[in-house]
């Protein structure tokens, strides 16, 4: 139930009575009425939207694409900062920790030099060991590194590649330049590293690199020439390309990535590619020219929003196998946002950017009927928290599917919140 829409909806009321009560719904009312703005949005008065932790220092976790919950779910993995309102420099340390959850207590285990305020410091649960181990990135000696720490902090291991994304079993990483995304896609890489290969546009010799986590050996897999080279377009010529955006399907049969170009000072070109977890049967799965967020629902499909053959943008459940692709949620989910699937598979857990109130919106959608429920909406100004330094709400599962976790700034500092959705989900 909505009926904010349903008003909103009303056959034949005037645009100017829609402007006015929008106005009034999206100021005096949400800023001095929250109960009755949450009734109007939602339908109810609850308020789902619990902070886990609390100021004065910054906490969040990061990215949308990994739980951020151990697996017996009373900790949660973040970050904290005693800054929120730049980028990180080569000299800021992001404290590395866990929330315990049954008093909200944030608990420093460690700190980093290599961390962005989009994916954090890469910090994970080891996939093999998900209540005890953890993995971050750091830099150590000029060089990037993974670490790993069990929950007292100690350091157990230290890999020479920075991790971008593991496998659910815990036996392989995937890697790439970091340094090279700093300068190409900021907010991504890390300060204080050196790209060897900075006036090459597509060197032979870096790209996508795999990690054996038992050895800590690794190797590339696909090089920034290899993909440089396959169907090139005019646009490419004398561009820098990168990759970005890593992601092993559920089984790790498959990985994802975007391979990237420049064009021109602030646009880039994009492709999505799939590959065996190895780097083998390496593919092109989408080529329309806008490719976004993405998550897979099994070994063989992903659901990521990108713009059509027609020029059109929605979100596109591709068989990768084919790069075949249907249009999901027309009319449901209109606009780009940060997608993952539930655990079983039975929802899709979505945000938005900030509209023109300088709100975002928090929200559910049954799979594969379509249906979407709204459970949130925070605040989050541009003009204060942009570029580089926003905070996207990046919605992250917990393992059983009963809550979501959000990093947001609607009170004012970067906080981490737990969202309970079990009776939205029953």
């Amino acid at each position: 139930m909505n009926p904010y829409r349903t008003i909103m909806s009303v056959p034949g009321l005037p645009w100017r009575v829609q402007q006015k009560l929008e106005s009034l719904t999206e100021g005096q009312v949400r800023k001095t009425q929250p109960a009755l703005y949450r009734w109007l949005h939602f339908g109810s008065t609850r308020e789902r939207v619990r902070a886990v932790t609390f100021g004065p220092k910054h906490h969040f976790f990061g990215y949308y694409e990994k739980s951020p919950w151990n697996a017996s779910q009373t900790m949660l993995l973040a970050h904290e900062s005693g800054f929120n309102d730049r980028p990180p420099g080569s000299d800021d340390r992001v404290g590395v920790g866990v929330v315990h959850l049954s008093d909200n207590r944030f608990e420093l285990l460690a700190e980093s030099l290599s961390w962005n305020w989009q994916q954090g410091a890469m910090l994970a649960w080891h996939p093999a060991e998900p209540d005890h181990l953890l993995v971050h990135n750091d830099r150590r000696d000029g060089k990037l590194v993974g670490v790993v720490r069990d929950i007292s902090g100690k350091e157990q291991r230290v890999y020479d590649r920075a991790i971008y994304a593991m496998s659910s079993d815990g036996k392989t990483a995937w890697s790439l330049n970091f340094a090279r995304l700093a300068t190409h896609r900021p907010g991504y890489g890390y300060a204080g590293v050196t790209d060897p290969w900075a006036e090459a546009p597509h060197p032979n010799d870096d790209g996508v690199y795999t990690l054996d986590l038992d050895s800590g050996k690794s190797h590339l897999i696909a090089t920034l020439d290899e993909l440089a080279r396959r169907d090139p377009t005019p646009a490419m010529a004398g561009q820098f390309h990168w990759v970005n955006h890593i992601q092993a399907s559920p089984h790790g049969k498959r990985i994802a990535f975007f391979h990237l170009w420049r064009e021109g000072e602030k646009n880039w070109g994009v492709r999505l590619y799939v590959a065996r977890s190895d780097g083998s049967e390496l593919a092109c799965a989408l080529d329309t020219g806008r490719i976004s967020h993405y998550d897979w629902l099994d070994e063989d499909r992903l659901l990521v929003w990108a713009r059509r053959r027609d020029g059109s943008e929605h979100f596109l459940l591709v068989d990768v196998r084919d790069g075949s692709y249907q249009v999901y949620g027309e009319g449901i989910l209109t606009e780009d946002g940060h997608d993952s699937f539930s655990p079983d598979r039975h929802w899709v857990l979505n945000d938005t950017y900030p509209d023109r109130y300088d709100m975002r919106t928090l929200m559910l959608v049954s799979w594969p009927e379509g249906k979407r429920l709204d459970i949130a909406r925070l605040y989050s100004p541009k003009a204060k928290w942009w570029g580089e330094i926003r905070c996207d709400l990046h919605p992250r599962w917990r393992r059983d599917g009963r809550q979501v976790c959000i990093d947001s700034v609607h009170n004012g500092s970067r906080q981490i919140y737990v969202v309970d959705v079990e009776d939205l989900i029953a």
